[in-house]
């Protein structure tokens, strides 16, 4: 005995498949058919989740020290923050800024690259567009392309949102 409307019969061998046809206030007082009960689909959108670990490059911190991660709202504006250390960093490829300007905002191991690189490039590059992704909340991608003379190129850059600033851990130029 059931207590669904069955619209479909459908016979193998011994089996009987039932298929109803909509599931209707039912009593689901039984033990055991509390189990089957079905749940209500809601559908709920959830923020964007702050990633749990900053990248870390493998340094070590003692726990009371680590870098807390931050969410995009306790940041700086981030197009105005790309755009001031997208053009600090092209003034330091071309050897018209100190490195030592910037090394507050980026990570030791891109600083001493960025030093490393320092006056590669004999002219300032003039920013031309700037693409900002935002994958996870504190998380910045952006692309820069930059015209060098005739040349055209572009410049990678992440920043992570770590002790309430934005922070550089990657930065590349093709």
């Amino acid at each position: 005995m059931t207590t669904h409307q069955v619209t479909e019969e459908i016979s193998i061998s011994s089996f009987r498949i039932e298929q109803l046809a909509a599931v209707t206030h039912v009593d689901w007082k039984h033990p055991v058919l509390e189990i089957f009960k079905p749940q209500p689909m809601t559908s709920t959108v959830a923020p964007s989740k702050l990633y749990l670990v900053p990248s870390r490059f493998d340094d070590e911190f003692d726990p009371d020290f680590a870098p807390e991660p931050t969410s995009a709202r306790d940041l700086p504006e981030l197009k105005v923050w790309t755009e001031r250390f997208a053009q600090s960093i092209v003034e330091i490829w071309a050897a018209r800024r100190s490195p030592r300007q910037v090394e507050s905002l980026c990570h030791h191991r891109i600083f001493s690259e960025l030093v490393r690189q320092s006056g590669s490039q004999k002219e300032i590059g003039r920013i031309r567009k700037i693409h900002i992704q935002e994958p996870l909340d504190g998380i910045c991608e952006a692309t820069v392309t930059i015209r060098y003379e005739k040349r055209l190129r572009a410049m990678l850059v992440r920043f992570e949102g770590i002790d309430r600033r934005w922070l550089c851990t990657a930065l590349t130029l093709l």
